[in-house]
């Protein structure tokens, strides 16, 4: 597929990014490269194959789930700018 330069114009400003009249060319002939890129991946053969999140297998790092003691609300409390009952206050936000 080829894109013209009124459809590179076009990509350009619902992209909202301003392109001088004589680098249109140039970014039809990119945006043209990059199409017939997709178009070169359309034709693999990825049936079976599951996807992927990296190119390197790996697993997360989990922690194990378990209750903590946190029964130190004078700790926590400590860093707040405005604690009140212990708990934080915050400026009223609704009218």
């Amino acid at each position: 597929m080829s894109i013209d330069i009124d459809t590179a114009r076009k990509v350009a400003h619902l992209a909202r990014i301003r392109v001088a009249e004589d680098d249109l060319p140039k970014l039809a002939e990119q945006l043209s490269g990059i199409l017939t890129f997709m178009e070169q991946l359309n034709e693999v053969d990825v049936e079976g194959i599951e996807p992927m999140t990296s190119v390197t297998p790996m697993r997360l790092k989990r922690r194990v789930d378990e209750v903590t003691d946190g029964d130190y609300p004078e700790k926590i409390l400590a860093n707040a700018p405005d604690a009140r009952e212990g708990f934080f206050a915050v400026p009223k936000v609704v009218e």
